[in-house]
């Protein structure tokens, strides 16, 4: 059986550029315990799944960054 692979294309619209995240300061809540870590990289934030660091990164520009970060603290996200 061939070796399959996953290649992951742009979408369109999208205007970031692939970032070199392997020396990237990742940071994790004040608390430490939350599964999410975020690095602030070339002007962006980058944002993964602290559990899974090999899995694909997040990429956000400062506007964007700041949206999410405003829907989350006004309870946008809450499934409860």
């Amino acid at each position: 059986m061939a070796d399959s692979t996953i290649q992951q294309h742009p979408l369109a619209g999208w205007n970031k550029p692939e970032l070199d995240l392997s020396t990237a300061d990742w940071r994790s809540s004040s608390e430490g315990r939350g599964d999410v870590q975020i690095a602030f990289v070339e002007g962006f934030v980058a944002m993964r799944n602290a559990g899974r660091p090999e899995s694909p990164s997040l990429i956000f520009t400062p506007a964007e960054w700041g949206a999410f970060v405003h829907g989350a603290r006004e309870g946008e996200f809450d499934l409860t």
